[in-house]
């Protein structure tokens, strides 16, 4: 091995002796201080207290300190592993340079870990085809050349596999979306769960979708997720082109303003597209609640359009449907109050029945009702504005917004538990019915006092 220091032997025995304990003191005591910082640079400098400078003194003594002309065997293969030693240091401290201590946000942080894994695979290599090189004298030129050769026959027997795998990298550094993000393309919508150099993994929420990222590549799709903020679900509805535009921009804000994964306090947008046809822009948390608020928003419009006399998809609510749901009701009245024939068709007249879906909202805490509502079919839960329950659910034969009779607001947030039915009778005429029956004067009065006490004693 050719000379390196012209120093002496002993001073390279000294120098071992001293330096390298005094080295590993030093070392030791900045580690300590670092780690008590909970700084990254820490497993840079164990690995060179406890490897590098131990090896280094190593060679100290076996290559400069014998200066032995024999080839030997062993001072070579101690320098191997101190050159090897030392590349490992250097990828550790670019490491901890570089992206341990990058900043959330920045290209550092972007930088896919397969990107990093390549640049620490040539670094080993350049570094080891150098050792080798100035240690063992080898001929790596020659290997160079072999290795070159041998991939181009590889790249050409494998340019299918091999230009997949490129798309694969160049769509992992775009980074386009990340773990987490919801994207849309090729007609499915879901989850990235993992990114890998081949293939995108999807969670669909009816199975894993892979999708191989040379198609991500030559393939447009849509990040559900970016930028940051609320996504907005868009729903298309059509009503009939007779139907008051106020009217149907009225009730579809209300039904899409009761959902319950609507942003809190953001303003959902309605947009006439002529013809009938509306766009409802509902604000969501997250894309993961967007199919579960679009048919829930459906379901409740339905109705909703139904008790407001609307024309949803164009078909008007069916007289006969309403009339026999008003028979129905009427043959429930007769156990509150006795019904002549003028009675029964006044309540006919005033009064209509209503249906609600699962959810909807029959009466809002800090609303005045204007009208009573008695249960025909199906049953609701009463609560607190903090969610709070505070009676028994209510169902067939219970009363809603006796409140109303007091005008008093109500405290409390009545929500369909199923799809349920009421016969809504309007305050004056509830005045009306109560004269004629003390009856039912007795029985609204008492659901009054009743809801009122549940709502005070929480």
């Amino acid at each position: 091995m050719p000379t390196v220091f012209d120093d002496t032997a002993i001073g390279w025995a000294i120098a071992a002796v001293v330096a390298v304990p005094i080295l590993l003191i030093v070392l030791t005591e900045v580690v300590g201080i670092l780690r008590r910082r909970r700084s990254p640079a820490v497993k840079p400098l164990l690995l060179l207290r406890n490897w590098v400078v131990p090896f280094g003194g190593l060679v100290g003594l076996l290559v400069f300190a014998t200066r032995s002309e024999d080839d030997l065997a062993w001072p070579r293969v101690v320098a191997t592993i101190f050159g090897f030693l030392l590349i490992l240091l250097l990828l550790s401290a670019l490491n901890v340079a570089l992206f341990e201590t990058a900043k959330r946000g920045s290209w550092r942080d972007r930088v896919p870990t397969i990107f990093i894994e390549i640049a620490r695979l040539l670094l080993v290599v350049i570094g080891l085809g150098f050792l080798f090189q100035q240690v063992w004298d080898a001929d790596v030129a020659g290997l160079i050349t072999a290795l070159g050769v041998t991939s181009i026959v590889i790249g050409l027997a494998l340019q299918n596999a091999a230009g997949g795998i490129v798309s694969g990298l160049l769509v992992l550094f775009e980074q386009p979306f990340r773990q987490g993000d919801w994207i849309e393309t090729g007609g499915s919508t879901g989850r990235v769960v993992e990114i890998n150099w081949r293939a995108l993994h999807i969670d669909t929420g009816s199975g894993l979708q892979i999708i191989p990222n040379s198609k991500l590549a030559d393939a447009s799709f849509l990040n559900l997720s970016r930028p940051p903020g609320p996504f907005t679900a868009i729903v298309s509805v059509t009503f009939a082109p007779t139907d008051a535009p106020h009217a149907v921009a009225s009730v579809v804000r209300q039904v899409a303003a009761d959902l319950p994964a609507l942003v809190p306090g953001a303003e959902v947008s309605v947009t006439n597209a002529g013809a009938g046809a509306w766009e409802v822009a509902i604000p969501l948390d997250s894309p993961v609640y967007a199919d579960a608020a679009r048919s829930t928003f459906r379901s409740w419009l339905w109705y909703a359009a139904r008790r407001r006399g609307l024309s949803l998809d164009k078909v008007a609510p069916d007289a006969a449907v309403a009339a026999a749901a008003m028979e129905r009701a009427l043959k429930e009245i007769p156990r509150l109050l006795p019904l002549d024939d003028d009675l029964r068709a006044r309540v006919a007249e005033e009064c209509r029945v209503e249906q609600y879906g699962s959810g909807e909202i029959l009466l809002r805490a800090g609303q005045e009702p204007s009208s009573l509502m008695y249960v025909l079919d199906g049953r609701a839960v009463v609560s607190t504005v903090d969610g709070e329950i505070v009676a028994e659910p209510v169902a067939s034969g219970d009363w809603i917004g006796t409140i109303s009779l007091t005008r008093e607001r109500s405290a409390t947030t009545t929500t369909a538990l199923s799809e349920i039915e009421v016969l809504v009778i309007p305050l004056s005429f509830a005045h009306h019915l109560m004269r004629a029956s003390p009856r039912l004067a007795a029985e609204l009065s008492a659901d009054a006092e009743l809801r009122r006490g549940a709502s005070e004693s929480r």
